[in-house]
């Protein structure tokens, strides 16, 4: 019985906002604005979270990267015309003998060089390094071989090139079979890394691996510079170095040694030390405001979507005075008109809600189409926004129920 009553009173009230079709239409519409801004600003912070943890795992949740930096300090210029600065080769002898727990280090010469194809020409980032760098950096390859040590011992002329890099400058030819002219040396092509690969690889991005002796022996450290027209000449040895640690707790208690490592003999500071896990943490608490704060600016919508129910279902009160009387007279009581008008708005927020919801779902798919933004939608964003589009429903009909329930039943029949 009690079914079936349920179900009388969602029929009735279904029929009721149906007399009305215009003003339920009007007045849905703040609930279906909100749901659906709730899910998509959502849906567009999580996507924004995504991009930047992803790079950051790239990076190496267990790696710690020491990267060479130009010194603030004035008096660095002023050690003559080739200045020297960044992180030593010694510096990774150091690091190697006196910090435990190391499970793979990587030196890393970093150059931004034209490389050359017959009539192609891009200028690409030459990275000189070691073998390890595959592992450590999660590079993928396409075609070919990575580096291996022979090739640094050997001090071979050989190159492993981005694949997009591939597509750019040698196009319809195997690569393999190439060779590439980089600052007038030619390197053999022995490798294609996958353009998903790691290694924080962009599709616009142009990268060459060689061996870093190779690099040292053909290029030398000197990297000479144009400034307005003006010639200058810096020694950079290692562009960077990447650490990997046996697990997370050895990351964080390696960062402050090495910091005091290189301290004693880098006192102007020219070097930099990023821990990727930290910045992961980072990222988690700056994604978790993010979110709270757009899905704060988004709930408001739901607010005002709520006021208009509760402005619609209070002139609803006012017209429908006649029919609360004649209810009340045949002997329906107070919690019977309360459910009625209930129903009603709850009605409107769950159908409103769903709307929303659609929207919501569709809103991040257009936004990811066509703009370079990442939006997604996760089930706990939609959940949340359908769930709180219910409850305002609730919330914002529960006065214009109780007011209708209050009217006199003779006063009400005397109504016009």
């Amino acid at each position: 019985m009690k079914i079936n009553a349920i179900i009388h009173s969602i029929v009735l009230g279904f029929n009721s906002l149906m007399l009305r079709k215009l003003r339920s239409g009007l007045t849905i519409l703040g609930i279906i604005f909100g749901v659906c801004s709730v899910i998509s600003m959502l849906a567009v912070g999580n996507g924004a979270a995504y991009e930047a943890q992803k790079r950051i795992k790239e990076l190496g949740s267990n790696n710690i990267i020491i990267e060479t930096v130009k010194p603030s300090d004035s008096n660095s210029e002023d050690r003559g015309q080739n200045t020297g600065y960044g992180i030593l080769r010694q510096d990774f002898t150091t690091i190697q003998e006196s910090i435990p727990n190391i499970q793979g280090i990587v030196p890393q010469r970093t150059m931004n060089e034209p490389v050359i194809y017959q009539d192609n020409t891009a200028t690409a980032q030459v990275i000189g390094t070691i073998t390890d760098l595959q592992k450590i950096s999660n590079i993928n390859i396409h075609k070919g071989r990575f580096l291996c040590h022979l090739d640094n011992a050997q001090k071979n002329s050989v190159c492993v090139i981005s694949q997009n890099l591939a597509k750019e400058i040698i196009k319809y030819q195997d690569p393999l079979t190439c060779l590439l002219k980089i600052s007038g040396q030619y390197f053999q092509v022995v490798g294609i890394t996958s353009q998903a690969g790691g290694d924080d690889e962009k599709t616009t991005d142009y990268k060459v691996y060689i061996p870093i002796d190779t690099m040292r022996v053909r290029f030398g450290d000197l990297v000479v510079k144009r400034t307005a027209g003006n010639l200058s000449a810096e020694i950079i040895e290692l562009s960077k170095l990447i650490l990997q640690m046996d697990n997370p707790d050895s990351v964080l208690i390696t960062e402050p040694q090495i910091n005091n490592l290189l301290s004693r003999t880098h006192p102007n500071k020219d070097y930099k030390i990023t821990v990727p896990l930290q910045l992961l943490k980072q990222a988690e608490e700056t994604r978790k405001m993010f979110n709270f704060v757009l899905g704060s600016i988004a709930a408001i919508s739901l607010i005002v979507g709520g006021i208009g129910i509760m402005n619609i279902m209070l002139a609803t009160v006012t017209e429908r005075t006649r029919e609360i009387g004649l209810r009340r007279a045949l002997g329906a009581k107070k919690k019977d008109i309360i459910i009625q008008f209930m129903v009603e708005s709850v009605l409107l927020s769950l159908i409103g809600g769903f709307i929303g919801v659609i929207m919501g779902i569709l809103m991040p798919l257009l936004i990811t189409n066509f703009t370079s933004m990442n939006a997604i939608v996760s089930t706990g964003s939609v959940l949340l926004a359908f769930i709180i589009s219910a409850l305002t429903g609730i919330i914002f009909g529960i006065y214009p129920a109780a007011q209708s329930a209050q009217l006199d039943p003779i006063e009400a029949l005397r109504n016009d």
